[in-house]
């Protein structure tokens, strides 16, 4: 009998990945490993399907994603950690026996692209109306700062991006992140300086405070 047939004859997801540590609870959800799960995202019994990343298949398939190893390997190494016997004549390697991480795959990497899009943008558009409220111009003759002019130019644009974000479809997030990953990195580091120099500015103001009170 060769491994894949042992396997599936003798066990089932659920009982491999309780063996590899995964807790279980009553209604058959447990957290997934192949991906940052707070919260039970993966249902498992004879097979597994992870509603956070959409990582599915069988007992094999878990231990090859959880340990990334090979099929065969992986039907061999639950054989052999289960205690399942199996045909071992046509057995060619032996199984990795210490996890790896697991490459992540591409809606991984899309869900991650996106939330840090979602962060940035989030970011942006609250000091965008910080300076649409701090730089109004206070008069009908007063010149419009700078800050306040991009803040009237850009928020609509960004409250866009962060409705597609959060309610658009596969297709116009997908268009969205494609455009806007590179655009966000700048506005990142953007932030970051406009962080930097608010705590400068925070600081000196402070420190001329002290010096008045000090002088009287």
């Amino acid at each position: 009998m060769s491994p894949f047939e042992a396997v599936k004859q003798n066990t089932s997801a659920r009982q491999v990945a309780e063996f590899y540590g995964a807790k279980v609870n009553k209604n058959g959800m447990c957290q997934c490993p192949f991906h940052k799960d707070k919260t039970p995202s993966m249902k498992i019994d004879n097979r597994f399907y992870c509603f956070g990343c959409q990582e599915t298949g069988d007992a094999v398939d878990y231990v090859s994603k959880l340990f990334g190893i090979g099929l065969r390997d992986a039907a061999i190494k639950i054989c052999e950690d289960l205690s399942i016997e199996y045909d071992k004549t046509t057995q060619k390697t032996k199984p990795v026996s210490r996890p790896i991480r697991p490459q992540k795959s591409e809606a991984q990497i899309f869900a991650e692209a996106q939330k840090y899009i979602f962060k940035v943008l989030s970011d942006f558009h609250g000091m965008l109306k910080k300076w649409k409220k701090e730089y109004e111009p206070r008069s009908p003759d007063e010149e419009f700062h700078p800050h306040f002019v991009e803040a009237l130019q850009k928020i609509d644009h960004v409250e866009y991006h962060l409705d597609t974000l959060l309610d658009g479809d596969n297709s116009d997030r997908a268009v969205l992140v494609s455009e806007q990953e590179k655009k966000v990195v700048g506005i990142a580091e953007r932030l970051k300086k406009c962080k930097e120099e608010a705590e400068n500015n925070k600081y000196e103001n402070r420190f001329i405070s002290q010096k008045r009170d000090y002088e009287r």
